[in-house]
């Protein structure tokens, strides 16, 4: 959860600096959905680290290691929705060598995190990964045949649609809450979202989502808001 400092600071300061909203948009990856898919980013929270620390938004220590990597852009990526809860954040890191190239990419994947290049940077289309988003829960991978691996891959978008209610991230307790009935009115609604993968992705085009990359702390204050929206709404 971010200090009380952090809860003060004024709007000027959360801005994303122009240069920052370049870099991120220069190397933000290319994005493929499955046809079938319901829901998809709302904002991607950037933070360029240029030296070692903390994530702000996932729990792991990234290191700038130095002479390879210049610096590494985060992508806190930010849904309304997983096909299972209200309230759904993903992560990609891009690191960028000294003379701009990609270095290296990892995703988050349920938790946890992958290796985003593939051998020989198969999947690099200039300065951006191509990455596979699994339908409905957003987990991210270079090849898409993994999705299909994970035991409740089928289920998880259709009997168990909506089956976690309200989450929220650990940076968010104290400022979030649910409750039984929250949870069912979340689970109501996301059973009307029930689908079947098409198993066919095509790439999300970023240049249809205006003010799509904002800093980690301008997200971070937009998202309750968000949320309380969404409940008021179902």
């Amino acid at each position: 959860m971010l200090g009380d400092a952090d809860r003060i600071m004024s709007d000027e300061d959360r801005k994303l600096s122009d240069a920052d909203r370049r870099l991120a948009a220069l190397y933000a990856p290319r994005l493929m959905f499955d046809r079938s898919e319901p829901f998809f980013p709302v904002r991607f929270g950037v933070t360029v680290l240029r030296e070692d620390g903390d994530s702000s938004s996932f729990r792991r220590r990234l290191a700038v290691d130095h002479p390879k990597v210049e610096a590494i852009v985060e992508y806190a990526i930010y849904y309304d929705y997983d096909i299972q809860h209200l309230y759904d954040l993903e992560h990609v890191w891009v690191y960028i060598g000294r003379n701009g190239e990609v270095a290296d990419v990892e995703a988050s994947f349920h938790g946890k995190y992958l290796k985003g290049l593939l051998r020989g940077s198969a999947n690099l289309s200039g300065t951006r990964a191509v990455l596979y988003v699994q339908p409905g829960k957003h987990a991210l991978s270079p090849i898409p045949e993994v999705f299909e691996l994970l035991p409740a891959f089928a289920s998880c978008t259709q009997e168990g649609a909506g089956a976690d209610g309200l989450i929220f991230g650990d940076f968010f307790r104290g400022i979030l809450a649910t409750d039984e009935e929250t949870d069912r009115r979340v689970r109501c609604y996301l059973q009307t979202c029930r689908f079947t993968p098409s198993l066919s992705y095509e790439e999300w085009i970023y240049a249809e989502q205006e003010d799509l990359f904002v800093s980690w702390s301008q997200l971070f204050a937009e998202i309750p808001g968000r949320i309380r929206r969404e409940l008021d709404r179902l």
